[in-house]
Formats: C-alpha cells, sequence, structure tokens
C-alpha cells in the first residue's frame, strides 16, 4: 500500500470514530460532517491507490462513479450516494433560507453511520486484496 493511501486512511478512520463520539453525544451536525467527509476520503485513497485521478470534489457520488467506471465497486447504492450529497452543507454552513428538507437526527445519523462503517470495510477489503495479488 502506498503511503498516501495509508495517510488518507488514518483520516478516514478518525472522521469516522469522531463521527461515533459525536453521535453519542446528540452532536447530529458535526456527526454528518464527520461521517461524509470520512466517505470521501475513504473513496479518493481507493483512487489514489489505483493511480486514478480525480478533481476537488466532495460529491460522494461524482466519487462513487469515478471508481465503478474502473470496475470498482464499493457497493454504494444511488440513493445512499444522493443521502450523502444531501447532508454535506446543510450539516457544515448554516445556510440561511435554504434549509434541508429534514432536522438531522440520531436516526438519520446512524443510518448513514452504518453506510460509512460499510464503505470502510469494503474499502480495506478491496486495498488488502490488491495488496496481496501484487505480491503473489
Amino acid at each position: 500500500m502506498k503511503d498516501e493511501t495509508k495517510n488518507w486512511l488514518t483520516y478516514a478512520t478518525e472522521n469516522l470514530r469522531s463521527a461515533a463520539i459525536l453521535l453519542k453525544s446528540d452532536l447530529f451536525n458535526p456527526c454528518l460532517q464527520n461521517i461524509q467527509q470520512s466517505i470521501e476520503k475513504y473513496l479518493k485513497a481507493l483512487m489514489l491507490e489505483n493511480n486514478q485521478k480525480f478533481r476537488k470534489t466532495h460529491s460522494i457520488s461524482e466519487l462513487n462513479s469515478l471508481l465503478e467506471k474502473d470496475d470498482i465497486h464499493i457497493g454504494l447504492t444511488e440513493e445512499e450516494c444522493e443521502l450523502l450529497d444531501t447532508v454535506y452543507l446543510p450539516s457544515k454552513y448554516p445556510l440561511g433560507s435554504v434549509l434541508p428538507d429534514f432536522e438531522p437526527d440520531f436516526n438519520l445519523c446512524n443510518e448513514c453511520l452504518k453506510i460509512a462503517g460499510h464503505v470502510e470495510q469494503k474499502v480495506q477489503a478491496i486495498i488488502s486484496a490488491q495488496s496481496c495479488n501484487k505480491k503473489g
């Protein structure tokens, strides 16, 4: 595994662990921020490990599509990608009149945290399998 990939995975894992702590404290907006950032970093780590170029984006849908174009499948559904893209800005900034269609709550955060856990496991499994294939 590349050193740069390891760095991205470390940051992604820290975001995911932070999200779990924030959820336990009922801090829903920062929980969602960290979940989104975690998934974004896991996907970018996988892209870096596979020598894929990506532009600066926070769109989970876009990153997932780029991976799928190279036949790398994380298992994120279109609905999950849209949900994660939907929570990004409203959880990060008070947008005034552009309020989200939902209020962050425990259930939403818990759902997103489960998605992030799945992404973490899948990315780690793919990178591990690729490392084994390179050695063999």
